[in-house]
């Protein structure tokens, strides 16, 4: 099934993690082309500490023939090991932030995972990357399709666009 993904990061080199981020998922087994990237937006922080530094964001989208559990579970081994802690306050900055947006036209609403994301719809530094790929995907649970959402969307953070093409690994 066509899987959204989101990737941020505001520690570090963000774009080397977002890089590196994207090649781990890509790694995942189960995971298959063709790959769907947006360009790389800066964002500010959202609900986050005054301090936070910007984020880089984009989305992806990759073909997924596997659990929803065993996809968490791998993309939470990613963000562990580039150095996210398991624990940690909510918000908080991080190298890397790997969220699975949808998969397919599955809902799931167990604690661990809910899908659709279920703020995918209230946030422009998502909505924006994920409309540049995909902006006639009507998402479960939603009557207007992306492009849409993002056209009425009333959030006032700012997205920039910081590259249309990802640089080579």
């Amino acid at each position: 099934m066509r899987t959204g993904i989101a990737l941020g990061s505001n520690l570090g080199d963000r774009l080397a993690a977002l890089q590196l981020a994207r090649a781990a998922v890509l790694n995942i087994p189960r995971v298959a082309g063709p790959l769907l990237s947006s360009s790389l937006y800066e964002t500010e922080p959202v609900d986050s500490a005054e301090d936070a530094g910007a984020f880089l964001n984009a989305v992806i989208e990759v073909h997924f023939d596997g659990a929803l559990l065993e996809l968490l579970q791998s993309l939470q081994a990613i963000e562990a090991q580039m150095g996210r802690p398991q624990s940690r306050p909510v918000n908080a900055p991080r190298v890397v932030d790997l969220d699975i947006l949808y998969v397919g036209d599955l809902s799931n609403s167990a604690p661990s995972l809910v899908i659709p994301h279920p703020r995918l719809h209230l946030r422009r530094f998502v909505l924006q990357p994920l409309a540049e790929i995909r902006p006639d995907l009507q998402l479960p649970g939603q009557s207007s399709t992306v492009a849409t959402l993002l056209y009425a969307l009333d959030d006032p953070a700012a997205v920039f666009m910081a590259s249309q093409q990802w640089p080579p690994l």
